[in-house]
């Protein structure tokens, strides 16, 4: 006979006529003589028999109503990674929010407490897109109360007592978008303008989740005293809490198996290495540390790995995933986008311009042959800089030349033990003539088909045709053409039209990585006020003459006479591994551009121009210098 079953019953232990929920499951037990233990054993049936003291199958007449729990208590002691960030994200949607089909079938259900479907709208024409909708659960109320309770098959419980909670308290609504495509994903999105008029936490307090609810049935059904399993689930608050359990109480474990507890509540037992205490209920044994695993066998706890140092990197994870410190990325957060992003004042993404050079200023060693200029350690911080952007931007040579992945490789990025495509920018091509010929084979759609990036959006010239196929391609990864309506007075395409429309598109923030001509044209005066910060690595080598270099065409003055290009401002160096990393802002004030004109600045207006912090350049005192000694040696020159 089972412990519970000999137990005194006190208002803390009573495992009285449970409420009723929807579904239960079996698996298969073995109940010792003694009653003292029950360890799972396996079965060919486990959702219709049960192998009791006998052997013999179990009544088949409630297997419709029995089912097999998907959660244990593994899920509960090794949840999924970042849970916790997870549910919150999953609760507030502030932005869009872009899963794997695995990975929303893992965190969805730790929100079914907060959202309830509402409709689905169906599916496009295409068939390969799905949209459903949902609202919070506190937009309607769940239960209204009758005035008489209907009367009960006799042998079945009574009706639970019901909250009635007010409706019309929450008006937040989203919409998930199933999308089958090369990688199929969910997209959750915000709907209205509504926010939520609590927090998640309530939604803990008045209802727990699919999944608590599944490891408290799970646990039952190995053949455990609901106490018991309400107390092993308990001894990790921190987890349990995670997945949204912190609320969990002993008549949750009692309704979530009470179907197969009608049958089968005498065979119950508490945990190996636990007893009964009258007055304490389910204790230890003994005072060790050790916890219970899935298989009443004790071991240490295992640490959530989103908690633990993130290196060294698991072996699981791809093998060219990068890792850049956290210790090390302090000196290039000033010049990053911000967050949240203020609106530019030209209506165009945050633009970060940058790229790796010799010290002879080349990107490549000659045009359309791949250079590797960058250590790893600056190599690793260039993937960092990637998952701080919306978007990375190169041109169509760059593609052509060394045909990329253009993703993010760092080390908890998306496709690299992050989840969904969290850091991954979106690829921006700029081919105005759709030179650009992308196969299945291109790397961009192979890291597309991995999970390990996003789909290129390809910006072409007004009128340019393109083969309905690679339209129907890029589709089916998930990227797409993007006609600009109209050229520069150069005939070219204009960056503030590129910069615009990639703004409509929803992008914040982009970083451009080249090549040549793109870094180029970006460094011209006319485009300087696009370009919010640079980051520029210097490699220690020499490539020679005859590659690709940044070097962008010379200007001069209203006299005829050269002046700089460009000059930075608030620059920092900083050496990361063997090469030498400048950031640095463009200047843009009247004090730069008095300087960049070659205008003379001395006598009274020089020192206004210094006592602004807008002095003449190294060049200008040094031509002053030059003057004052060659007019003191006039003076002192003989008759």
């Amino acid at each position: 006979m089972s412990l519970e079953a000999n137990e005194p019953r006190s208002p803390g232990n009573m495992d009285h006529a449970p409420d009723p929920t929807n579904g239960s499951s079996v698996q298969a037990v073995d109940i010792h003589s003694n009653g003292s233990t029950a360890a799972p054993i396996a079965s060919p049936r486990a959702d219709v028999e049960l192998s009791q003291g006998s052997g013999e199958p179990l009544d088949d007449s409630n297997a419709e109503e029995l089912s097999t729990p998907k959660r244990t208590i593994h899920d509960l002691r090794m949840p999924p990674p970042f849970l916790a960030e997870m549910r919150w994200r999953l609760f507030e949607v502030r932005e869009p929010i872009e899963l794997k089909i695995d990975e929303f079938e893992r965190y969805w259900p730790y929100t079914d407490n907060v959202w309830v479907r509402q409709h689905r709208a169906g599916t496009d024409k295409s068939g390969r897109v799905t949209t459903d909708y949902y609202a919070c659960r506190l937009q309607r109320p769940t239960y209204t109360p009758r005035k008489s309770d209907p009367s009960r098959p006799e042998g079945k419980p009574p009706l639970r007592k019901k909250q009635t909670r007010e409706g019309g308290t929450c008006q937040m609504r989203i919409k998930t978008v199933r999308i089958e495509g090369a990688c199929p994903k969910y997209s959750i999105t915000k709907v209205g303008d509504h926010e939520h008029t609590h927090d998640l936490d309530h939604m803990d307090r008045i209802k727990r989740n699919t999944v608590v609810m599944e490891i408290a049935k799970a646990e039952v059904m190995k053949g455990f005293m609901p106490a018991s399993v309400f107390t092993i689930m308990s001894e990790d608050q921190v987890r349990l809490a995670a997945a949204g359990g912190r609320y969990l109480n002993r008549n949750d474990v009692r309704n979530a198996s009470q179907i197969w507890r009608r049958t089968h509540g005498d065979q119950l037992a508490v945990h190996p290495g636990y007893k009964y205490d009258h007055g304490n209920g389910i204790v230890r044994n003994d005072d060790s540390a050790a916890v219970l695993t899935a298989n009443g066998s004790h071991s240490l706890p295992i640490l959530d790995p989103a908690l633990t140092d993130p290196t060294p990197i698991p072996s699981s994870l791809p093998p060219n995933t990068l890792y850049f410190p956290p210790a090390s990325r302090d000196f290039l957060n000033p010049y990053l986008p911000p967050f949240p992003q203020p609106t530019h004042p030209l209506s165009i993404p945050y633009i970060t311009l940058t790229y790796a050079t010799s010290l002879d200023s080349f990107l490549a060693i000659a045009p359309g042959v791949p250079t590797a200029l960058s250590s790893p350690a600056s190599k690793a911080m260039t993937h960092y800089l990637r998952t701080r952007h919306d978007a990375l931007l190169v041109g169509v040579g760059t593609v052509l030349a060394d045909n990329p992945t253009l993703n993010a490789r760092l080390h908890l990025s998306g496709g690299h033990g992050g989840v969904g495509w969290d850091g991954q920018p979106r690829p921006i091509v700029i081919d105005p003539g759709a030179r650009w010929v992308i196969t299945p084979q291109s790397a961009v759609l192979q890291a597309v088909a991995a999970g390990r990036g996003k789909a290129p959006w390809v910006i072409i010239a007004p009128g340019c045709s393109v083969d309905p196929a690679r339209l129907e391609l890029l589709r089916f990864y998930g990227g797409k053409y993007l006609g600009l309506p109209d050229l520069d007075e150069g005939s070219r395409l204009s960056w503030e039209a590129v910069f615009r429309a990639l703004a409509a598109e929803g992008i914040r923030s982009v970083m451009v990585e080249g090549g040549g001509v793109v870094i180029n044209e970006l460094l011209q005066p006319e485009y300087r006020p696009f370009v919010s910060s640079v980051v520029l690595t210097v490699a220690p080598t020499y490539l020679g003459t005859g590659g690709v270099v940044v070097c962008p065409t010379r200007n001069v003055d209203g006299l005829g006479r050269p002046k700089a290009v460009a000059r930075f401002r608030d620059v920092r160096w900083e050496q990361v591994g063997e090469d030498v990393v400048m950031c640095g802002r463009l200047g843009g004030g009247e004090g730069e551009r008095e300087r960049e004109d070659g205008a003379e600045v001395g006598g009274v207006a020089g020192v206004a121009a210094q006592e602004r912090g807008q002095g003449p350049t190294l060049d200008q005192m040094d031509a002053q210098l030059q003057a004052q000694l060659q007019g003191q040696m006039a003076t002192q020159a003989p008759g």
